[in-house]
């Protein structure tokens, strides 16, 4: 049986203090941001949030920091089992580090009294750091891992599961905050969510393009002398001639779409173009293109 090679420890300290710093931005959105203004987020972090403002310091230590780390740790612990100890174990990491830093930014005053404000740069802030955690191999959101497992056996996505429970919270928000705040609350998730994706899949947008010609030979030079892209030729069959064809595969950034799309019909201006986001491309020759 062939044997994992170790993760290298100048890695290992890289990945875990990158989700220190993940935690600490989840903690300043927290604390600094969303809490003073009544806006929380979905997941266990927002029912931590609801939980502690019922609470409001009647029995104590049942605050959001003791929180987050109980109702995470049933999750993390089906995850351990059912998805793995590395994963499970950055993820506690990340939610320790983010109740630790929480609690002692208690006395430090907020950021802004501004809901609009709050929610805005809250989002964005929570979602840098919940992106890099999950970026580096955790999570702080034990709903996630309860949807992996329940969508195995369910006719749902991850994706539907997940609006689903935040729907309830939400809701649930609506009833403890008022209305207006739990739609902040929903504008924050959703930039949230979104800064997320930015952090995960990185800036630099790319697209695969699928090109299909009779020319592809030139089409293939051309993109590789003018665009400095390199491309891959892949057998193919026409559906309908049952004709043997050679389709062109490239990946190519945002901004030489275009480009590509000229150089392609100037050679061949019949050929056939399919253009597809893709998720992450990795590769140290993809950055090296020459214009």
């Amino acid at each position: 049986m062939k044997q994992h090679k170790k993760e290298k420890l100048s890695h290992f300290l890289m990945r875990y203090f990158l989700i220190v710093i993940g935690a600490g931005l989840a903690a300043v959105a927290i604390e600094l941001f969303l809490v003073p203004n009544d806006i929380i987020d979905g997941g266990v972090i927002g029912v931590s949030l609801i939980l502690s403002h019922l609470n409001a310091g009647a029995i104590p230590f049942v605050n959001f920091a003791t929180l987050v780390i109980i109702i995470n740790l049933p999750f993390m612990y089906s995850g351990y089992k059912y998805i793995g100890k590395t994963f499970v174990f950055s993820s506690i990491f990340g939610i320790v580090c983010l109740a630790v830093i929480e609690s002692q930014l208690h006395h430090v005053e907020a950021f802004t009294t501004q809901p609009i404000l709050a929610t805005v740069f809250g989002g964005l802030i929570l979602g840098a750091g919940v992106g890099l955690v999950i970026r580096n191999g955790g999570t702080m959101d034990g709903t996630e891992i309860l949807g992996i497992l329940l969508t195995k056996k369910l006719p749902f996505s991850l994706g539907e599961f997940v609006m689903f429970v935040n729907i309830f919270i939400f809701i649930w928000a609506g009833f403890v905050y008022g209305p207006e705040q739990a739609m902040y609350s929903v504008m924050a998730y959703y930039i949230a969510f979104k800064t997320i994706d930015t952090v995960i899949q990185g800036l630099d947008e790319t697209k695969a393009v699928i090109i299909v010609s009779d020319h592809y030979a030139d089409v293939s030079d051309a993109i590789l002398d003018r665009l400095g892209r390199g491309t891959t030729k892949l057998k193919g069959k026409g559906g309908y001639t049952d004709e043997d064809k050679e389709v062109i595969y490239a990946v190519v950034t945002r901004l030489e779409v275009t480009k590509l799309k000229a150089i392609v019909h100037e050679v061949d201006p019949k050929a056939f173009i399919t253009i597809m986001n893709t998720q992450e491309t990795k590769g140290a020759q993809f950055k090296s293109a020459i214009h």
